[in-house]
Formats: C-alpha cells, structure tokens, sequence
C-alpha cells in the first residue's frame, strides 16, 4: 500500500529543518531508534503510532492482536539496532463506543508482548474520540554487551542476509510475529554485523534505507529470497516476499568471513532461518535516487533495478 508522502523525502526535509541539536544526541533521524548519551550509558528511544483502518481492522484482527502488534512493533525497533528494550509509555485514542471490558482486551495483548521481553508499561495517556482507534508506544531500550548497530554502516562486498521467510503479512503475520530481539543479540554475540534493520516496509523499500544511509548499492539474488509459506502459491510469489511489508525480520549485511561464521555456528544456537540474498556494491553515483540503487539479479542472470514497491509512509 503505497501513499503520495515518500517517507525518504519527508527524513530529508525534517533533517534539513533541524538546525538545533541536543549536545547527548548521537543518533537522530533515519535509524530505527533515537540514542541519546545518559550518564555515560546510551538510551535508546523508539515511538511507533498505529491507526485502525490503516495498520489493522477488526475484521480480520482481535483487540487482543491489535495491542499486541502495536507493542511487538516497537519491540522489532530494538531488534533493528540490537538493543535491550526494558520500559514503555502508551498512549491510547479510544473510540467513544468502546467498552471498559474491550479496553481491558486491548490492554492484555499489549501486557502479552511486553512480558515476552522483560519491558514493563509503566505510563501513558488515554482519551477518548469520536474517530478510529489509534495506539502511540514508545519504548525506551539500552545498550546490549555490544554497540547498537546502525543502518548506516554496510561495507562494499558485505553479505546482505535476512532471518526467517519473507512475504504473509496479508494473510495475518502481521498480527502474530515474535520480535527478534534475542536474535539480535544472538547475532552480534557471535560476530560483527556492519548494518542492520528491522524488515517493516517489505525488502524492496527497506535494503534501500541501509543504502541511502550507508552511501552504497546492493544486489541480491531473486532465488536466494526466502519466501514464506504463506505466499508460495500466490500469483507473484517473489514480489509478495520482497513489497508486502510487516514480516518483522532482521535485514543485516556483514563480511563474508563473519557470514561464514554465521553458516558454520547459528544452527546449534537457533532454528531460525538465515539467508544470504545479496551483495553490497558501490552506489552509482550517475543513477537516480541519488545513487543508491538496488539490483534484482534473476535466475536468466539478468540484472534491472528494484524499484521499492513496499509501503510507503
């Protein structure tokens, strides 16, 4: 589902309006979190807002679902950067029709997401409105035994890997994903992941933010995409795997010998599906979308632009 708004043109507006810096701020704007530097410790601050009608509908969703998705999206915000989420705030526009024992159920999948990882709801607001409901969850995490891992960091020749299978969020995956935070933290426990991100917006949209924000390009191979029960019997099995967004992966690029490391050691850690897809490459700095561009290679050997078909915000 794709809107006018492109969301790289809205992060590049709002970075060339903010003129003002905090002196403790050292990410910003364009990664999955915010960090800011505490007490000689890192904080790391997430808010997700999800809105009936466009993130969820109670037709195919429970109110149960509705809040557990609404916390498990921010939770996958932390696996994004490999950080330790301990405290949310939820703020809730509640619909002047819902009823005391309906809020409650919207307030048990939100305490089921949250005990999964140890992350207390300690506050937050509620209000009520004669419009759809809407959920606002900012989480605040920490750093891991390791350095949060950025976007911004892919390497020219990294391996570009995925967890899981992609493609399903249509047919509900949305609705029941488990966040991977100790994937994550799994991950950079064994070896160095140079950039890395939480698959939200669909492969197509997303290898495109680590791009944009490492300065470099990327192929990936069309039969090496791990595509999710769910959609193999689709009309376009591969393009539900790489545009249809809300699969709640990890998207990480790292060195070959890491990812041989990887190949050789997670299957004792984990059965949790790792897929190598693609390559970083240097940006072609003559293409368009100021050149960093993305590659689809098909099995014929044949190499054209991916153009991001997930969602656009």
């Amino acid at each position: 589902m794709a809107h006018n708004l492109s969301e790289f043109k809205l992060i590049h507006w709002i970075r060339q309006q903010s003129t003002q810096s905090h002196p403790d701020l050292q990410t910003g704007i364009g990664d999955d979190m915010a960090i800011m530097q505490m007490g000689g410790q890192q904080l790391l601050i997430t808010t997700d807002m999800l809105l009936e009608g466009v993130h969820f509908d109670f037709e195919t969703a429970t109110l149960e679902q509705v809040g557990y998705k609404s916390m498990a999206v921010s939770l996958s915000d932390c696996a994004g950067m490999a950080a330790v989420p301990f405290i949310a705030v939820v703020g809730v526009a509640l619909p002047k029709e819902m009823t005391m024992e309906q809020a409650k159920q919207l307030y048990q999948g939100l305490q089921k997401a949250a005990e999964q990882f140890n992350c207390p709801i300690v506050g937050g607001d509620t209000t009520r409105w004669d419009k759809p409901l809407a959920i606002d969850v900012t989480m605040l995490a920490r750093q891991g035994k390791h350095p949060p891992v950025h976007r911004s960091g892919a390497l020219v020749g990294d391996i570009i890997m995925t967890t899981g299978t992609l493609g399903g969020s249509l047919a509900g995956k949305h609705l029941d994903f488990t966040p991977r935070v100790k994937e994550a933290l799994a991950l950079t426990d064994l070896v160095t992941i140079n950039a890395m991100m939480d698959v939200s917006d669909g492969i197509s949209s997303d290898l495109r933010h680590i791009c944009r924000e490492s300065g470099v390009g990327a192929v990936i191979e069309a039969k090496s995409i791990p595509i999710s029960a769910a959609v193999e019997r689709s009309v376009n099995p591969l393009a539900a795997a790489m545009n249809d967004g809300e699969d709640f992966e990890l998207l990480f690029t790292l060195c070959p010998e890491n990812a041989s490391i990887l190949e050789q050691k997670w299957p004792a850690l984990s059965d949790l599906k790792l897929s190598p897809i693609g390559r970083i490459i240097a940006a072609d700095k003559d293409a368009s979308d100021e050149g960093y561009r993305v590659f689809l290679k098909t099995s014929d050997k044949t190499i054209t632009p991916l153009e991001p078909k997930g969602w656009e915000h």
